[in-house]
Formats: structure tokens, C-alpha cells, sequence
């Protein structure tokens, strides 16, 4: 596999988390690779065959070759049913709905085809603007002047929404969100509604994705040597909670991910 990132343009790095790049030749022995949340928007750009996004156990769709995929509440698993050439763009939690009228509540736990966010003649002059290109910092200049034109647009965020994301970045969504409002209960409802509509997904959801993603970094690359101390380092309850809230993002229990072979790909992106 060869996975790379790149920095986005300084008008956007507020927004863009980064780019990444991912190759990988077929292989008839692949794997299922289980996707985790992260608590990120992404938009990618397919120039390889297609991928499965498998819906249960036997079924899956394929994805369109540029889409958008919304914030997950969920893992999930995907295929390549060949060569893999993927180019995307790695949205902070408050980043995409600059971009974007629909509301992001739409987009959760599904791949949106640019088409539908952009306007077809858009969206399609973009895709084939990137499939033309001739290397990925062609690409990057090519999405870069995109989506600083609908930037220029207008501003959406709104302050509540972007102090509690940035607090919950700080805190690798450790902070309860009663804490951050000082127990404020209209506030709660404002940011409740507000979070679904520029996020996609609610506080408390947005939170457990930051954490696990802290929690996978630490597992990952073996930072510390036992689930207490994990669970320690990220403010868990107690282990017990740990496991729990680490099963229902991933799937499986922290023990049952060293070595999963369904992981090789998520594990590459924490290295």
C-alpha cells in the first residue's frame, strides 16, 4: 500500500485537515477492510476500479467515483474489486458545511455523489478536471481553486458550533458537552440542533469519534501497554466503559483488533 498526506493551501488548513493519496495493486487474497469514524467529512475522487461498501454480510453497493462521504456513526467495510488510485480531501468537523447547502444531517452514514451537492455541469467539470490531471499536486491545485471560489461564498458556521468542536478537538473529545456549556440547557438544544445541521451528526456523537480516533492512535502503534491504562490516558469511566464504547464504534473489542487482518488499512492511517 502506498498511502500518502499532503498540507493544505494556509486559506484552507482552518477547514481541510489534509489530502491524502492511497495506491494499492489488486491483490485476489484482499481482504474486507473495516472503516472506523473519525469524526471527518471526506471527499474523494476514485481513479482506480471500484470499491464495495458492504451493507451486511453478502450485500454491497459501489461507490461513486466522486462522492462525499458523510460523518459516520457506524464502522463499516470496503472491497476494491481491482487496482486502487484514490485522491481525497479530509474535512475538519466544521469544515464542509462551507461548501454545501444541504443540510449535513443528510449525508450521515452514506456516499453522496458530488453531483447531488454541486450541480451537475459543476461537479462534473470538477471530476473531470481531477481525472485528467496529470500527478496529484496538479489535483491539489485543481480542488484547492474549487474550494476557495465557493468559500469566498459565504460563512456558515456558527459560533457555538465552532467553539465546542475546537473544544472537543482540544480535549480529544474527552470533555462532556454539559461542561463546555457550563450546563446552559437552551444553549444545549441550540447546539443540538445547530451541530446536526453544519456536522451532522450530535455533540455527544461527534465526541466518541474524536476519542476513538485518540484511543486507535494509542493501540495502533502499542503507546501503551494495557487496555487500564488506555482507558486512563482518554478519561474513560472505567475499562468496562472503554470496551463498551470501543465495540460499538469498531465492532470489536480492543483485544480482538491487534492483528485483525480486516484492519490493515485503518491501521495504515495512524501511522
Amino acid at each position: 500500500m502506498n498511502y500518502q498526506t499532503f498540507k493544505p493551501h494556509k486559506d484552507l488548513e482552518s477547514i481541510v485537515k489534509f489530502y491524502w493519496t492511497l495506491e494499492v495493486p489488486f491483490d485476489p487474497k484482499n481482504q474486507k477492510q473495516k472503516i472506523v469514524p473519525d469524526g471527518c467529512i471526506e471527499m474523494t475522487f476514485n481513479f482506480g476500479d471500484k470499491i464495495k461498501r458492504y451493507t451486511s454480510e453478502n450485500d454491497f453497493i459501489l461507490h461513486p467515483d466522486a462522492m462525499v462521504m458523510g460523518q459516520r456513526t457506524k464502522s463499516y467495510h470496503i472491497l476494491p474489486v481491482g487496482n486502487v488510485n484514490t485522491f481525497a480531501i479530509c474535512f475538519y468537523p466544521i469544515g464542509f458545511v462551507n461548501f454545501v447547502k444541504t443540510p449535513l444531517e443528510n449525508l450521515v452514514d452514506k456516499e453522496t455523489p458530488i453531483t447531488e451537492l454541486f450541480g451537475q455541469a459543476e461537479a462534473i467539470e470538477l471530476e473531470q478536471q481531477m481525472v485528467q490531471a496529470i500527478d496529484t499536486l496538479q489535483r491539489i491545485n485543481i480542488i484547492e481553486s474549487f474550494l476557495l471560489k465557493k468559500l469566498n461564498e459565504k460563512d456558515t458556521i456558527s459560533n457555538i458550533v465552532k467553539s465546542t468542536v475546537d473544544a472537543l478537538l482540544k480535549a480529544n473529545g474527552t470533555t462532556p458537552i454539559n461542561v463546555i456549556l457550563k450546563d446552559n440547557i437552551s444553549k444545549r438544544r441550540q447546539l443540538e440542533r445547530l451541530f446536526k445541521k453544519q456536522i451532522g451528526i450530535s455533540p455527544k456523537q461527534l465526541g466518541k469519534a474524536i476519542r476513538l480516533q485518540a484511543t486507535l492512535q494509542l493501540l495502533l502503534n502499542k503507546k501503551s501497554k494495557t487496555l487500564t491504562d488506555i482507558a486512563y490516558e482518554n478519561e474513560y469511566f472505567d475499562q468496562n466503559h472503554f470496551i463498551k464504547d470501543f465495540k460499538d464504534l469498531v465492532g470489536i473489542t480492543p483485544k480482538e483488533l491487534s492483528d485483525n487482518e480486516n484492519m490493515t488499512l485503518s491501521a495504515l492511517f495512524y501511522k
